[in-house]
């Protein structure tokens, strides 16, 4: 099964938190593991915000960020394209959407996958009403 991943779900793999456990399912179920360039530096964004808070320790950062680092190596990565734009126009124009919430859901219908998995409910109606399969983690 090809499912593609936004940040707020895939950070869900390395942060013990609601919806983690439904991120370790779908992954287990994941022949290929999809997501837009843009998500590292979100996931890495969020980490850094955790270690300000001092929710995360260095070590912590560290171990977590490797982790993302090799699972990464191996997915597919979706390009921020002219399509991926156009469609993020178009879905921004008719949702209410964040910008780069957009540029997830146009990376994910370009990739044709099976799943779209989100943390974001915003977003999750806006990938069903464009045709995406979804899943809330």
């Amino acid at each position: 099964m090809k499912v593609f991943f936004d940040s707020s779900a895939l950070a869900k793999r390395y942060i013990d938190e609601k919806g983690s456990d439904k991120v370790e399912e779908i992954c287990r179920k994941t022949d290929t593991l999809t997501v837009s360039i843009i998500c590292l530096s979100e996931i890495i964004s969020a980490l850094n915000r955790l270690r300000r808070e001092k929710i995360l320790n260095t070590n912590q950062y560290k171990k977590i960020k490797s982790a993302l680092i090799k699972d990464l190596e191996t997915a597919d990565l979706y390009n921020i394209s002219s399509r991926v734009i156009q469609l993020s126009i178009d879905l921004l124009e008719r949702y209410t959407l964040r910008a780069m919430d957009s540029f997830h859901i146009g990376c994910a219908i370009i990739a044709d996958v099976d799943l779209f998995v989100s943390a974001d409910q915003r977003q999750l109606a806006a990938a069903k009403k464009a045709g995406l399969k979804i899943q809330r983690v």
